[in-house]
């Protein structure tokens, strides 16, 4: 939740603070998380988990990561470091600037993460009695995933932006759809997708599938049509974000 900014980092290097407290939005829209490792000191203006370790009292890189885990790193040379854990525990989202090219992403983000969220337009970050910066935070953001729920979590999210699947969200497509046929209806696509995965499926392995289809193709909405053919559809819900294909 908290981030302490270095060269390049949040407003301008005038800033009067460096905590820059994670949109209320985001955190809405991704959890609920168990551990924020490097949360920002009380009094905070909302959680972002059940449990937080308060940086820098608390070193969270010391002290034992557990469950999904919300990551807002402290930024500058330590980032790498922090995602490097973060990668190493394997499951929770990081929210970091969108630095590619740089070693620290390289090494923990392309090599590590299974599915990345480059989101639309810059964020603007909160002060720490929780209200909106007036300026937006400077640079562009990407949400990182570790692990196959928070990668489905991203997909499915509705923040705006570029969802990309790198290593472990691939494997959400499973058996490849049969060669689809231009003129099908989107939900004969969705319950073929669904006959694809054995019936049972969530969210995220229905875009695995359905990504190469042709209506997918000429349609830039097309996870919007997927979500909303399966609501009409009136596939029965199984667990957490999973619909099952009716007999």
């Amino acid at each position: 939740m908290a981030r302490r900014t270095g060269i390049g980092g949040h407003q301008s290097q005038r800033a009067v603070t460096e905590t820059w407290l994670t949109p209320p939005e985001v955190l809405a829209a991704l959890g609920p998380f168990d551990l924020d490792p490097c949360a920002a000191p009380e009094p905070r203006p909302w959680p972002t988990a059940a449990m937080h370790y308060t940086w820098p009292v608390q070193d969270g890189l010391a002290l034992p990561f557990f469950g999904r885990v919300f990551l807002n790193p402290p930024y500058g040379r330590a980032l790498g470091v922090w995602m490097a854990r973060l990668a190493a525990h394997g499951r929770g989202t990081a929210l970091i600037f969108a630095r590619t090219e740089t070693e620290a992403f390289f090494d923990t983000v392309w090599d590590e993460a299974d599915a990345c969220l480059f989101l639309r337009g810059r964020l603007h970050f909160h002060l720490p009695d929780g209200t909106r910066a007036p300026l937006n935070a400077g640079a562009p953001s990407v949400l990182v995933a570790y692990g196959r729920d928070d990668a489905e979590r991203l997909a499915t999210c509705g923040l705006p932006g570029k969802f990309i699947a790198l290593r472990g969200v691939r494997a959400l497509s499973r058996p490849p759809l049969a060669p689809a046929v231009a003129d099908q209806t989107w939900r004969e696509a969705v319950v073929g997708a669904m006959r694809a995965l054995g019936g049972d499926a969530s969210l995220g392995e229905l875009y695995g599938v359905l990504e190469a289809h042709p209506r997918a193709a000429v349609n830039r909405h097309w996870r919007q049509k997927v979500r909303q053919t399966v609501a009409r559809a009136g596939l029965p819900r199984v667990g957490a974000g999973r619909y099952r294909l009716a007999a």
